[in-house]
Order: structure tokens, then C-alpha cells, then sequence
């Protein structure tokens, strides 16, 4: 296995892409890297600021003094913005409704996608909703996993249960619908599959039959049995 392999991983919410990602990353002693929990805490801070999001000016301002850490070890993936954890902040519904919104800004992208480069170097598993179309287009390994809108709706919902966050089904529902519609509909690094991607359904699977329908087509592309 080549230690400076990207393998791109990309998909919408509830599919189960970071779940399978980590198992993948730990599989082959490569770097897990969460671009969604960036956005998320990108969008928390600029949030915090009580920033407008059409001011493109003051964000890009914002950014430029915005020093960005991540951790992955036993922790889980951490995140920190000017020393601050906000780890704990990013998951929530809230979060990913201004992640959304502020994912669509150039300012943003463009200076999120050098950071995001530089953590996959090396050798990383990344995902996100661009990765193989945009931050990693030449990466040799890309995934585009995808389930039923219900199905996808029902992981988030037990997902966020799990996590002690207090949420409606049915707002949760009409959350995710939104945000699939504008992620999909923006004009920069829409959510879209990659031409060279593999489609997963994930739908009727468990996660270790994703994790090993993922892994036969790795080694099979790196000519590596793990």
C-alpha cells in the first residue's frame, strides 16, 4: 500500500461516510480528515461573530487571521479555530444548517481547500461532498456513497440521539432536504459524483459490508492486500 495514497470518500449526510471512512483510514495506516467537520466549525465561528453571510468581505477577512488545528488520535477527529475546541459544537443541527450556507461562499472554499490538501499529504482517507471532484481530482481511489432519503434520514436522526441532541424527525427531515437541495444547487463545488467515482448504495448494507466492498476495490486499484 502506498503511503502517500488519497482515497476520496464523498456522498451527502447518512450515508455513512465517516463511519466507513475511519474503519478505512485505521485499515491501511492512513490519515482520516473530515472536511464537513471544518465547514461545520468554520461556519460556528463565523456564527459566533454573529457575521452576515452575505458579506463575503468581512468573512474573507475573518479567514485571513483564522488559524485552523485538527487532531485525529484516540479522541476521535478534533477540531480547534484560534485555539478554541469546538468539537463539541459541530454536530448539531444548527451547525449544519450554517455549514450549508457558508460552504457556498468562494471565500470560504478557496481558502479552506489549501488546508484541506496539505492534511491529505502524505497520504489520507478524506471526505466530504467535493473531494474527488475538486480538493483531490487526481486521487487514484473515489467513492460516492449514497442510501434512500429516509433511510439516510433515520441514521442522522439515531445519530444525533446518540449524541444527546434533542431533534424532530420531521424537522430533521425537512433539514436534510434543504440542505441536499443546496449543496447540489450552488454554484461552486456543487455535491456531485465524480465521473471516475465508484458508486456504493448503502442503503440495505451494513457497515461492514460497505467497509469490505470499499476495501476489494482498493486493493484492486493499488494491487495491495491491505
Amino acid at each position: 500500500m502506498q503511503k502517500d495514497l488519497i482515497i476520496a470518500v464523498d456522498g451527502p449526510s447518512g450515508v455513512g461516510k465517516s463511519s466507513v471512512s475511519r474503519l478505512l483510514a485505521r485499515h491501511y495506516g492512513l490519515r482520516y480528515v473530515d472536511t464537513g467537520a471544518i465547514y461545520r466549525a468554520v461556519a460556528v465561528r463565523v456564527g459566533d461573530e454573529g457575521m452576515d453571510l452575505d458579506d463575503e468581505g468581512a468573512i474573507r477577512s475573518l479567514l485571513s487571521s483564522m488559524v485552523i488545528d485538527v487532531e485525529d488520535g484516540d479522541r476521535g477527529f478534533r477540531i480547534f479555530i484560534d485555539g478554541r475546541e469546538l468539537t463539541g459544537r459541530i454536530r448539531s443541527p444548527e451547525a449544519g444548517r450554517l455549514a450549508s450556507r457558508v460552504s457556498s461562499i468562494r471565500a470560504v472554499r478557496e481558502a479552506l481547500i489549501d488546508l484541506q490538501r496539505g492534511l491529505g499529504r502524505g497520504g489520507a482517507v478524506v471526505e466530504g461532498r467535493d473531494i474527488g471532484t475538486v480538493v483531490f481530482p487526481d486521487a487514484p481511489v473515489k467513492f460516492f456513497l449514497t442510501a434512500s432519503f429516509e433511510k439516510r434520514v433515520e441514521r442522522r436522526y439515531h445519530q444525533l440521539k446518540r449524541k444527546g441532541i434533542d431533534v424532530d424527525m420531521e424537522d430533521l427531515r425537512k433539514e436534510m432536504m434543504e440542505r441536499d437541495r443546496r449543496d447540489s444547487e450552488r454554484r461552486i463545488a456543487p455535491l456531485k459524483m465524480a465521473v471516475d467515482a465508484i458508486e456504493v448504495d448503502t442503503t440495505s448494507l451494513s457497515l461492514e459490508e460497505v467497509f469490505n466492498r470499499m476495501v476489494k476495490v482498493i486493493d484492486e486499484r493499488t494491487g495491495s492486500g491491505g
